[in-house]
């Protein structure tokens, strides 16, 4: 359950729009609170999440870095160390992997390579996935690699008051987080939003819509795609779908429940198959609930391939018509 005031007003927002209102609560709640990033100070970032911002808390506080994403982090950990909550941007999860041996051999090792002495808490937030017709290094889909990562929470929102609310979790985590950001549904709807702070728990999954017959979880932008494919089937196949929000640490408790009530799974996400955590969230119910299964479990997911380029974007992602192909193959077994 969200702490979001349901008494408060709220406002329309995009998911975007949610992750600059969590910034900016955040920062104003508290004054150990900085955003870094490349172009996130005066231009706001290149997808406007940090908008206003700079104008609002000034260069101290909202800080344009060098084209340098291992210096980013670098500084960031540092900071975190001592005492500060730093909030870096990677532009997109592509450009990640300079930044890599910092997050993986420094951030997520701090606590324990000081014995508790010092923790780490900094965010690293990354648009993620595809869908938007951009260049190479502009859509990969690779949380696996962080979730792999023991000292690293990870973190997907899908819906714009689940951006808010966990953005706010993770940046009062004492620990990193990967913040990961689904561009391809930046602005694709809009939802009512608290205007006041609120922090949605990291770790728990929400049940977008309750189903009897195959559960299937998903997060990111696959969450919304999923939930239009089970109302596509509806009358057909009662789907239950799971948006699991938080891929470290996993909900296990929900993805087994679910499981014991239907029977059947199918996982649905855009990294490729291979390594994907479909295999991980299939290993985990074959652990906990192997005599409830009905089915072998369907993982529907992007290909073993780079992603590709504009001609061939959509046939690589996940989309309703193939989700629900999938989700027939599991009942009709």
């Amino acid at each position: 359950m969200s702490t979001q005031d349901q008494q408060s007003t709220t406002e329309s927002l995009t998911l975007v729009q949610a992750v600059c209102e969590g910034l900016y609560g955040e920062m104003e709640r508290d004054d150990d609170v900085l955003v870094m990033g490349e172009d996130v100070g005066k231009n706001g970032g290149v997808f406007r999440a940090t908008d206003g911002l700079y104008e609002e808390f000034g260069g101290d506080r909202v800080i344009d870095t060098p084209l340098a994403e291992s210096g980013i982090v670098g500084t960031a950990i540092g900071m975190a160390a001592y005492g500060l909550r730093p909030v870096t941007e990677i532009q997109f999860m592509g450009f990640i992997y300079p930044a890599f041996d910092q997050i993986v051999s420094h951030a997520a090792r701090l606590r324990t390579r000081s014995r508790g002495r010092f923790s780490c808490p900094m965010v690293v937030r990354a648009p993620y996935g595809g869908g938007i017709r951009a260049p190479e290094h502009h859509s990969e889909s690779k949380e696996a690699f962080f979730v792999h990562e023991p000292g690293l929470k990870v973190v997907v929102p899908s819906t714009p008051g689940d951006a808010k609310g966990l953005l706010a979790s993770a940046i009062r985590d004492p620990d990193p987080v990967i913040f990961l950001e689904p561009k391809l549904i930046y602005r694709a709807f809009r939802e009512d939003v608290s205007e006041e702070p609120y922090t949605t728990p990291l770790g728990e999954a929400a049940i977008r819509r309750e189903g009897s017959d195959v559960s299937v979880f998903t997060w990111g932008a696959m969450a919304y795609r999923t939930v239009e494919a089970a109302e596509e089937l509806a009358g057909e196949i009662d789907v239950e779908v799971v948006d699991l929000r938080t891929l470290s640490p996993l909900d296990t408790d929900t993805i087994v429940e679910s499981f014991k009530k239907t029977g059947r799974a199918a996982v649905v996400h855009e990294a490729p198959k291979t390594g994907g955590l479909a295999g991980e969230i299939s290993a985990t119910i074959q652990e906990e609930a192997l005599l409830y299964q009905e089915a072998p479990i369907k993982r529907i997911t992007g290909f073993d391939t780079p992603f590709p380029l504009y001609a061939l974007e959509d046939y690589y992602l996940p989309e309703a018509a193939r989700i629900a192909d999938g989700i027939r193959d599991v009942v009709n077994f």
